[in-house]
């Protein structure tokens, strides 16, 4: 349901206008299994497999309808069943698999048990109240009725008849005022046993997502060693080199050249101080020191310090979370932010974590040209293959003209309480 609940009046609005649509929806979806089943027919002159993609693309916006729909009186959304098909533009191949796919099947018998039950229980609230609002109108027209005109079980054939007729018409409102919901919930529940996924198919996907996630994190952690043998290589292993080698000519030449000596030497103390600070930088770039001792919410406020645009901080977490939760969670706010910098032209931005229901609420939002998006090699692809591999989601609204607001969960348990941080600017 939406966050905002409606009157009952406004529900009973919304109900009779739903049983007004899905009787029709319902005799479209049954044209449409009888138009699957006749191409299947169809097959075997090669006539009918065009026909059958078309039937099923069709079944399915259908279908996908319906569970968008049914996802709205449920409270909880109805996945997408359907197994993803096979890479190859064959049109063979395809239509193979979606005839394989269990989904197909069972997105064709509910578009026949939704033309049956489905119809029954769409249409039972509006002949209820159809019955009631007879019951009124019957007192202004029955003189011109001929013969005997029955009302439920009244038979109307005089005026003491047409108002006697009232009471069952009110029984009618009645039964329509409680009935109409217990019949929306009651077709919401059939339905979803057909439309939303089997236990079966509940698990096959799920393991297919962690052998995807597992593939995306090995990538990443392959490319993070390539990414830290590279720095330690171009840069403090290089400069170690150097050292070693001033070092050894300051000391060949130390008792006749002191003073060229003496100049290698402070080139050395130098070229130590840079190796030193390259490797800090990369051990930050593996795992921050500050996100060891302040925790997430210390290494946030210190992170936007540093940001070439004000900040707004706003933390409230009654706990720590893991170390890798905590981890991820930074390396993803820090490519955000840094996205920010350098793409949207940003003022402000702000950054929001709570903790609620199980998962690490983070919010990352800018007021800038807007437009981002996760395929167009900015940095967002990365972050959700990172908070993948935690089952963690991000989801991104950008409008052309901004804001842009990156939402990204992360589910985990926070560890004993500490004090929150209240809002401010960094």
């Amino acid at each position: 349901m939406s966050t905002n609940e409606p009157s009952p009046l406004q529900l009973r609005l919304r109900l009779l206008l739903w049983s007004a649509a899905l009787p029709g929806l319902a005799l479209v979806g049954l044209v449409l299994a009888v138009f699957f089943v006749l191409s299947l027919s169809l097959l075997a002159i090669w006539f009918g497999l065009p026909l059958l993609i078309l039937a099923t693309v069709i079944i399915r916006g259908l279908t996908e309808a319906h569970r968008g729909w049914l996802a709205e009186w449920l409270g909880t959304p109805i996945p997408t069943p359907y197994r993803p098909l096979p890479p190859t533009r064959n049109i063979l191949t395809r239509s193979a698999a979606i005839l394989r796919d269990p989904a197909t099947w069972r997105d064709l018998s509910w578009l026949f048990i939704n033309a049956t039950l489905g119809l029954l229980l769409t249409l039972l609230p509006l002949a209820l109240l159809a019955q009631a609002v007879q019951a009124v109108l019957i007192n202004l027209y029955w003189p011109a009725l001929p013969g005997v005109h029955w009302v439920m079980f009244v038979p109307v054939q005089d005026a003491a008849t047409a108002l006697l007729a009232l009471l069952p018409g009110l029984l009618c409102l009645l039964l329509f005022w409680w009935l109409s919901p217990v019949c929306m919930r009651a077709y919401a529940r059939l339905s979803r046993l057909l439309l939303a996924p089997t236990e079966n198919q509940r698990l096959a996907a799920r393991v297919q997502h962690l052998h995807e996630s597992r593939a995306d994190t090995v990538d990443a952690q392959a490319s993070e060693v390539r990414r830290i043998e590279r720095d330690l290589h171009d840069g403090a292993q290089a400069r170690l080199v150097s050292l070693g080698m001033s070092l050894g000519l300051a000391e060949e030449i130390f008792d006749h050249d002191p003073a060229t000596a003496q100049r290698l030497l402070a080139e050395a103390r130098a070229t130590t101080q840079q190796a030193l600070t390259e490797l800090r930088s990369l051990v930050r770039g593996i795992h921050p020191p500050v996100l060891v001792e302040r925790g997430l919410q210390g290494a946030i406020r210190a992170l936007v310090v540093s940001q070439a645009i004000p900040v707004t901080v706003d933390i409230d977490l009654p706990g720590r979370p893991p170390a890798p939760v905590e981890s991820a969670a930074y390396f993803a706010i820090t490519e955000v932010l840094t996205n920010i910098t350098k793409h949207a032209a940003a003022e402000r931005a702000w950054v929001r974590v709570n903790h609620g229901r199980g998962r690490l609420v983070i919010v990352v939002g800018d007021d800038g040209v807007g437009g981002a998006d996760r395929s167009g090699g900015s940095g967002l692809r990365g972050i959700e293959r990172r908070l993948d591999a935690f089952d963690g989601t991000i989801g991104i609204v950008s409008p052309a003209g901004g804001p842009t607001i990156v939402t990204m969960e992360l589910p985990c348990v926070l560890s004993s309480p500490r004090t929150s941080l209240s809002s401010g600017t960094g």
